[in-house]
């Protein structure tokens, strides 16, 4: 059984940065696709960046130049540095990854951007 498990949330101010990691494990595989999603209450819940195995790289238009992903395929890690925050970028953020035909979910890590 895959288990994806985030790490880094938190309290950020305005204009910080933070990272983000996720670790994928649980056995023999080859992971596809790797990414991070985020929901606002109230909003719907948005892809904020992802990333292939062959560093495919994909980020919503709201963190392009902000938000920097990256991946090491030895570690079924990934990261997400996030840079010049604002309080807009609140929310829970979600990591995935795919492993043939199936996605596999972290817990959820909560991002609060405030002074």
């Amino acid at each position: 059984q895959v288990q994806v498990v985030e790490s880094g949330g938190g309290l950020v101010q305005p204009g910080g940065s933070h990272t983000l990691s996720c670790a994928a494990s649980g056995g023999m595989f080859s992971i596809g696709a790797m990414g991070w999603y985020r929901q606002a209450p109230g909003n719907q819940r948005e892809l904020v960046a992802r990333i292939t195995r062959t560093s495919v790289i994909n980020y919503a238009d709201s963190v392009k130049g902000r938000f920097t992903i990256s991946r090491d395929n030895a570690k079924n890690t990934v990261t997400l540095q996030m840079n010049s925050l604002k309080p807009e970028d609140t929310a829970v953020y979600s990591c995935y990854a795919d492993v043939a035909v199936k996605r596999y979910w972290g817990q959820g890590t909560q991002i609060t951007v405030s002074s």
